[in-house]
This record gives C-alpha cells, sequence and structure tokens, in this order.
C-alpha cells in the first residue's frame, strides 16, 4: 500500500540482512571526529598530575613556580578547586566512584592518583608545566597484593548478591564419586581501546555543555549534575562518535576536572588522558582468586558445585568483579553455592571491564569442567550437556530461551570434534604438540528505560534522535535497520542521530544492554508514528515527531532467565622448547536472539572471542610491591593479541527466538569473549597433557612445567 501523504512503500525486512556501516565513509576519511578532535574558540588543554607515591598525604604543591611559565593559565589541586558533591546514588542506582571528584582533599589512596591540573594555552605548554609542578608527599605503608585467604575479605554485593547457596555441600562432596578441588587464578587487565578517555568542557549561556567519548550522554550528564549540584537540565552532554569503550567510558577524572577549569577560567577547557594515565585513572579488571569445588557421580553428572572468587577493590570505592556469577546460570547441583569478596588495598578501582564476572569466572568453572570430564573419562561436551538445568540453578526461573545444546551441536561439526582423540598429548606436527579444547558462554540478556524520538519529516525521510551511544560496535547501523522496519520503509530514507543528552533518556552501552533497549524504545515509537500516518495525516513542514518511553512496557516483562548463551572451540599447538603457544584455529557458535546486522554482529563476536585469545595468553599487568605502580603500563609493556596471533577465526550463531520478547535482541558484545579463555587453556591442557590455571599461560609457565608421559597428566 502507498499512502499519498508519506509515499511508504512496503519493503522487504532490513533487519537480518548485512549492511556496511551508515558512517563508515566518515570514519575512513577523517571527517568522523572524536572527543578530542572537535574544534572550540578560545580553547585550554588541562594536563593531568598524577601522584609518585602510593599512599599518603599532599604536604606541598609548589604551584607558583609553574604559574610563571609559558602559557600557564591554572593550576587546580586540593586547596583551591571547586567543591563537589558524590553523597548521592548515580543513574546506574550505584555511588560515584571519588576517584572522579578530584581535588577534594590531600589523601594519596594509590598510585597515579590525581593531585593537579595545570591548565595552558596548548597541550605541549600544559604538559611541560605539569611535569615541572613539584608534589611533596609524606609517603605512608602500602598493600598491594592480592592473596588467596586473605582474612579482611569480605562478601559484596555489587550488582548481584554477594553469596547464594543452597544444599549441603559437604555431603554432596562426600557422596561423589570424582571430586575436583583447584584453585585459578587470573590477572589484572586494562581497557586499551584505540580512542583514550577526552573531554571538553564549556559554560554556554550558564548551560555547562561536554563534548566527551563516552558510553551514555545521560549518564554522564546525570552524575555530572548532581556532582556540580546542577538541574539535569542546564547540562548537556555530547559524544557523537567513540573509539571504543569496553565500560571504562563513564564518569572519570577528566570530565570533571575539565568542568572544573572551565567554571574557574570561564572558558573551554580540554583535558585529555595518555595512555599511560589510563592506566591509573580510566579502571580495569581486578585480579582474581577463584576456587572451584565440584563434585560428581561417576557419568559426570553434578551432585555439589561450590565457586567462589576473590577480587580486590580500593579503598576508596567499592567494587566487584563477580566472577562466581557464571555458575549460577550455568550448571545446577543439588548442593550449589557462590560467593563473590572482595579485600581492600592501595590500588586503584576497578571497573567494569568486557563481560566484568562472567570473563575470569568462565576460565574458572569452565576450566574445572574440563578436569572433572577429564577424570569422569566423559567428553566435554557430553559432560556440559549431562548438567543442562531445567530453570534458573540460583533463581528457579524458566529460561527464556537456552539453546547451549544446539551451539555444541552445530560447533561440534564444524570444528570435526568427533574426530578428537581424547588423549592429552599425543598429536604432533613437527616439534609443536597439538591439542583441542571447548568451553561453555553465558551472557546476560537485560534492557534499560529508554525514550527515543522519531520525526517524519516533510520531504518522506524519518529522523531518529535516542541518547545512544556507538562505541563502534555499529550500533548506529543497526538502530537504522530496527527503524527502517518499524517504519516499513528503507534503511536510505532514515537518519539515526546518537550521543546527545537533549534528546532524553536512554540506557548506556554496557552490559550488552544498549542495542536492545535503544531497538525497543524506537520500535514502539516508529510503531505509534505509522498509525498516524496511516490516518492520512499530512507531513507539516516542521514534520510529525512521536516520543516514546519504555519504563512501563520493560516493567511489565515476564520474569525469566534471559541469557545469550554460546560454545566456544579452539586448537592449539605448543612448543615446549621454546615454551610459544599459538592458537591455530577457533570456532564460536551462539544463541544471541535475533541478529539485526550479521556483518556487525560477526565483527563483535569475533573480537570478543580475540580478546579470550588474549586474556588465556597475552594480558597481564603487574604491580611491583615495593612502589605499588604498574611495570610498563603502556601498550609496549602490556601484551595484547595481534593479527599474528589470530590466523584462523569464526564466529556464527544457531536460531534462537524468544517469543515472550517484543524485541528478540540478546546482544553480541560481551558474549563472544566468555568462555573463550577457557577453551584455548582447555585446548593447551590436551596438547601438553599439562594444566594451567593461572593466566596468562607464558612461555615460562609452560618451559616450568613437567610434560607428561604420552597420554598422561599433570598440573602446571
Amino acid at each position: 500500500m502507498t499512502t499519498a501523504t508519506t509515499g511508504r512503500t512496503p519493503v522487504k525486512g532490513a533487519v537480518g540482512t548485512a549492511h556496511t556501516r551508515v558512517e563508515g565513509r566518515d570514519k575512513v576519511t577523517g571527517a568522523a571526529r572524536y572527543a578530542g578532535e572537535i574544534p572550540f574558540a578560545d580553547l585550554a588543554h588541562g594536563w593531568l598530575v598524577l601522584s609518585t607515591v602510593t599512599r599518603g598525604r599532599i604536604r606541598s604543591i609548589d604551584a607558583d613556580a609553574v604559574l610563571g611559565m609559558p602559557g600557564v593559565l591554572a593550576v587546580l589541586h586540593h586547596g583551591n578547586a571547586p567543591r563537589v558533591d558524590t553523597d548521592y546514588v548515580g543513574l546506574l542506582g550505584i555511588a560515584p566512584d571519588p576517584t572522579a571528584a578530584v581535588f577534594q582533599n590531600d589523601r594519596v589512596p594509590h598510585a597515579g592518583w590525581p593531585v593537579a591540573l595545570v591548565v595552558a594555552g596548548t597541550p605541549e605548554q600544559a604538559r611541560e608545566a605539569a611535569e615541572a609542578l613539584v608534589v611533596t608527599y609524606d609517603v605512608e605503608p602500602h598493600d598491594t597484593t592480592l592473596t588467596a585467604g586473605r582474612p579482611d575479605a569480605y562478601p559484596a554485593d555489587g550488582h548481584m548478591p554477594a553469596e547464594t547457596g543452597k544444599g549441603d555441600l559437604a555431603a554432596g562432596l562426600a557422596a561423589s564419586a570424582v571430586v575436583v578441588d583447584e584453585e585459578y587464578t587470573t590477572p589484572e587487565e586494562h581497557h586499551s581501546m584505540m580512542e583514550p578517555h577526552a573531554a571538553t568542557a564549556l559554560w554556554d549561556g550558564g548551560r555547562l555543555e561536554v563534548v566527551d567519548s563516552n558510553q551514555g550522554t545521560t549518564w554522564v550528564q546525570s552524575e555530572l549534575a548532581k556532582m556540580f549540584s546542577l538541574d539535569e537540565s542546564s547540562v548537556r552532554v555530547r559524544s557523537e562518535h567513540v573509539g571504543g569503550g569496553f565500560g571504562s567510558k563513564g564518569l572519570r577524572a577528566h570530565q570533571v576536572s575539565a568542568v572544573m577549569a572551565a567554571t574557574v577560567l570561564r572558558r573551554p577547557v580540554r583535558v585529555v588522558m595518555t595512555r599511560r594515565q589510563m592506566f591509573s585513572l580510566a579502571g580495569y579488571r581486578s585480579p582474581t582468586t577463584q576456587r572451584v569445588r565440584l563434585g560428581a557421580g561417576a557419568d559426570g553428572r553434578l551432585r555439589a558445585l561450590e565457586h567462589r572468587s576473590l577480587n580486590q577493590t580500593s579503598t576508596v570505592y567499592e567494587f566487584v568483579e563477580p566472577g562466581a556469577s557464571v555458575a549460577r546460570v550455568m550448571y545446577d547441583a543439588d548442593a550449589h553455592h557462590t560467593a563473590n569478596h572482595v579485600v581492600r588495598l592501595d590500588v586503584p578501582s576497578p571497573t567494569f571491564m568486557r563481560a566484568p564476572g562472567e570473563a575470569p569466572g568462565s576460565f574458572a568453572i569452565e576450566a574445572a569442567l574440563d578436569e572433572l570430564a577429564e577424570r569422569c573419562g566423559v567428553d566435554p561436551v557430553e559432560l556440559r550437556l549431562r548438567n543442562e538445568p531445567e530453570a534458573g540453578p540460583v533463581s528457579g526461573l524458566p529460561f527464556s530461551s537456552r539453546n547451549l545444546a544446539a551451539c555444541f551441536s552445530e560447533g561440534a561439526r564444524r570444528f570435526g570434534w568427533a574426530e578428537r582423540d581424547p588423549r592429552p598429548g599425543v598429536r604432533r606436527d613437527g616439534r609443536w604438540l597439538l591439542g583441542t579444547g571447548t568451553a561453555a558462554a553465558s551472557f546476560p540478556a537485560g534492557a534499560g528505560p529508554s525514550t527515543a524520538l522519531v520525526t517524519a519529516e516533510a520531504d518522506g525521510t524519518f529522523t531518529v534522535r535516542i541518547a545512544a551511544a556507538d562505541l563502534g560496535t555499529g550500533a548506529r547501523t543497526a538502530l537504522t535497520l530496527v527503524a527502517a522496519d518499524a517504519l516499513e520503509v528503507t534503511p536510505e530514507r532514515v537518519r539515526v542521530r546518537i550521543g546527545d543528552s537533549d534528546f532524553g533518556p536512554a540506557m548506556i552501552a554496557g552490559g550488552s544492554m544498549g542495542t536492545r533497549s535503544w531497538a525497543w524504545a524506537i520500535t514502539v515509537a516508529a510503531g505509534e508514528l505509522r498509525e498516524r500516518l496511516a490516518l492520512g495525516t499530512t507531513v507539516p513542514p516542521e514534520g510529525i515527531t512521536v516520543r516514546s518511553d519504555t519504563t512501563e512496557a520493560l516493567g511489565a516483562l515476564a520474569q525469566k532467565e534471559r541469557h545469550a548463551f554460546g560454545a566456544q572451540f579452539a586448537e592449539v599447538a605448543v612448543d615446549t622448547a621454546t615454551g610459544e603457544v599459538r592458537v591455530r584455529r577457533m570456532l564460536g557458535i551462539f544463541a544471541a536472539g535475533r541478529i539485526v546486522n550479521p556483518l556487525t554482529a560477526r565483527n563483535q563476536l569475533v573480537g570478543g572471542m580475540v580478546w579470550g585469545i588474549s586474556m588465556a595468553l597475552h594480558e597481564e599487568a603487574v604491580r611491583d610491591r615495593a612502589s605499588g605502580g604498574l611495570y610498563g603500563p603502556d601498550l609496549a609493556g602490556y601484551h595484547v593479541a595481534t593479527h599474528a596471533d589470530v590466523p584462523d577465526i569464526e564466529a556464527d550463531w544457531v536460531d534462537d527466538p524468544d517469543p515472550d520478547d517484543p524485541v528478540g535482541i540478546k546482544g553480541v558484545g560481551e558474549i563472544g569473549i566468555v568462555g573463550a579463555a577457557a577453551a584455548v587453556a582447555n585446548a593447551v591442557w590436551h596438547a601438553t597433557g599439562v594444566r594451567h590455571r593461572s593466566l596468562p599461560i607464558r612461555p615460562d609457565r609452560v618451559l616450568s612445567a613437567t610434560v607428561p608421559a604420552v597420554g598422561g597428566g599433570t598440573d602446571a
């Protein structure tokens, strides 16, 4: 049907077909500008000065000496900076990290704590003055070492309950024919996205404007308004293009210090973190120490499960890396106990990092499942299928859909799992020992309340406005396809504008909830607009706009366990003479709901799997116990996987409908990393017969391990 008012013609659905990014040309030609590139008149530049001690107090700051240097406009510190409020609950239901509330007192709680901001006319002048600023400290003893069994560890809820439990664990273990009781550790890991954190703050007619690189403009807007005691309507945050975030781009020291400086100087001020500063100011994934105890019958069916995870947090802010959360979804047992504990240390605050909890937690539980399969003499895939729960192991709620078995079936077929010799250390290719491994994956499928504005323009096109954030995931393109289908037009007639808090509240890009939340709001608004246009309404020159709000709809959604699932497969080659481990091929098959854009979805899944390889073999930030600081806090000292480390990697998916969900999207941003490191570690065991329970599996760890006789097994 075609209407005279809109010229709409029903078209074949755009969702589910591959589309290149709508902003792709702008990005490759440089037309897309990021937060640190946008020009402003009379722009000043701030450079953060970080503490060189790990714990103590600031005795003095010799600001006068640098105020006379060329171009220097101001030196902000705890003695003269504007006061801010941190006694509030933020948009995400948690208190703000005081690390962002810079220059409020003379305390230094960790190495790299912000102690001053030097503002000058150019970045070079600001940096030179910042490096010349003399800060004197009263140094105190520090503690930066995380170890298992610390008496000062305590249970902490974070964004989920700290502890869950049912059944008699001791009795379940005692009655089990096979028991696994092992400790697994993961190191400190850092977000290392391409675009550093950057923000420009300015006052325009009594309104604060911040141009930023963030994961949610309304999130940052709300936090800044509360911190500076402003009405939210008097704060505007814009973030059109973002070069990666991975959980770290919320409210940080650079935005707050930029606002402070702009307030003092009454001119635009930009603050950009250096790569080294990001290692202490942008958050990170805490190291974990995890204990897993599994008790099973001879057939591998679980009778008892315990997963306990310990992570570090700072002395100024409590953050939980909930490693034990995976077991609460993946596997059930009559006796089922999980716990997430933390210990306060003199370290920077950890934060959300791609699959927080699930990434390190899946390494521990999936490695333990592999050990159980070995001891029971059961195929690792079969063992996992035998322990498929009928409902949420902790919640008792039904699963909206749980197609993990289909993932393993398809993955095993394509990977050639049936031809695998289960004995470790028997396959060779010249000097290389070869092995294959597998692991399961899961990640929650949530959604947050969002608003969207959809406008029918007089020229027959449509404009969508939503405070979404595209971190490089292709969200802008996915939302274009969703809107096109909801409006029953081609994607070429839809223009999506994002990254502006003036568009109204919307969910952040985090927890794999962004696209699902935004698509829901856009679909509702587009549906109402389409109904109005179907009545023959003439579109005026200013257009017709409909606004949606999904708060009530989300509240009415049936309570179920909603998750994406996946099966990871890896083949590795290990040279026991050099300690080198190479991933030869990797396959991930996922059940992730409705796939909006196969092109960008595959990119996200493969990206997560590459990160899993990096986690398994490379990534490790190490702290010097004497200084409390990191060795090599940059991309020369912190190793990540490169192209040479990933020769053959493939991601695909199975159908995964959810009849109760009007959107059907589950998110693909984080599920790809879950279980990937475990699959690689399990493959290393199969290649060598040596279990590595600490990541990364470095060459020195391979060399120090004892290689068993053919068909045997040992521990690293």
